[in-house]
């Protein structure tokens, strides 16, 4: 760790470790939400394909560290600020497959926006979601101020805000994490480092080894930790959040992931990687490194695994049909959350 304690920054490998409040059920439990997930994602990217769903920024090699995470706070209490690829996350939280897709099919019924943004932008207040613009970096800054609030009222809240290396290079990131270290804020600031924003590899982006050896100048811990390895994650989530609630202030975590898809469906990342780097990439798939670790300790059978990918496909198959068959939203319902109560075009206010 870097940053205002004293602390030296430094690289968790917890390759074989588990923390001892994770038992082997609850990280067979973690397994088959990621399995879920996978199978989520790429159904999405199909209707995407298919020109059913606008666009997608898929979350695949993003799972442990999002899953590993959520796992580290408390649902129903904290607070979670998320960007586009956060699909786990939303998972993890407890919204549904088929939330999910009438949020990328922009049906009547979708529960963060009504569909009127971009899919899963919006909030989930019974979930603590919070993502409220497609713009990068916006929800840093919001994250900080809903710290803040939860400092002033005296709460025991802990607030996330998930984001990319491409965001950590705006002024938003920036001010949100000098704010919050000047007044010691309980937020952990979430970065999932996939190498790219969009498609400037990371070398072009900054001239530092890692976003996470920026913290000492914001006067908080940083540390890097293998984002594939969800216990490792966890650990790291674990240790933010106490220092959070013992009135320490801000951490920053840098989770290292993978992105084996495009930036979104709207990009063509053939014409800045190469094939080659993605097949390397898939070598760390943090569904076959966990699923590997299962089977090592006899945690996970060949059954049981076959069971969580079946039960995802049906639970998958089930939100395809439920939202192609909803309706889209009523055009009756198109002034609402943008005019007061009463107001229609043409009125007068």
């Amino acid at each position: 760790m870097a940053g205002g304690d004293g602390e030296s920054n430094t690289t968790m490998s917890l390759d074989r470790s588990t923390p001892a409040d994770l038992s082997p059920d609850d990280l067979v439990e973690m397994y088959r939400q990621m399995v879920l997930c996978r199978t989520l994602d790429e159904r999405l990217w199909m209707l995407n394909r298919q020109g059913k769903a606008a666009i997608v920024a898929s979350a695949q090699g993003h799972e442990a560290g999002q899953i590993g995470s959520v796992r580290a706070l408390r649902v129903g209490s904290d607070h979670f600020y998320t960007n586009y690829r956060d699909l786990a996350v939303l998972l993890s939280l407890g919204m549904t497959p088929r939330e999910v897709l009438l949020s990328f099919l922009a049906k009547d019924g979708e529960r963060m926006s009504g569909a009127r943004q971009f899919p899963l932008h919006g909030a989930y207040p019974e979930l603590g979601a919070i993502n409220l613009s497609n713009v990068v970096g916006t929800q840093i800054p919001q994250a900080v101020g809903a710290a803040l609030a939860a400092k002033m009222r005296g709460e025991d809240t802990v607030v996330i805000v998930y984001f990319g290396d491409g965001a950590s290079s705006t002024g938003d990131c920036h001010e949100a994490m000098n704010f919050a270290g000047i007044h010691r804020l309980p937020v952990i600031f979430f970065c999932e480092n996939n190498g790219y924003a969009i498609s400037v590899p990371r070398k072009l982006q900054m001239a530092v080894d890692s976003v996470a050896s920026r913290a000492q100048g914001y006067g908080m811990p940083g540390i890097v930790v293998d984002g594939c390895n969800i216990t490792a994650v966890y650990e790291a989530t674990s240790e933010a959040a106490r220092r959070a609630r013992s009135g320490l202030g801000p951490s920053l975590v840098e989770a290292m992931v993978e992105r084996y898809l495009p930036h979104t469906s709207d990009d063509d990342d053939r014409r800045y990687r190469a094939a080659e780097e993605i097949e390397e990439a898939r070598k760390r798939d943090p569904l076959k490194i966990l699923k590997e670790r299962l089977e090592e300790v006899g945690a996970l059978s060949e059954t049981t695994d076959q069971q969580f990918h079946a039960d995802a496909k049906s639970q998958v198959d089930d939100a395809t049909q439920f939202a192609e068959s909803a309706p889209y939203p009523s055009v009756d319902g198109f002034y609402d959350h943008v005019y007061a109560t009463g107001l229609r075009s043409g009125q007068s206010p």
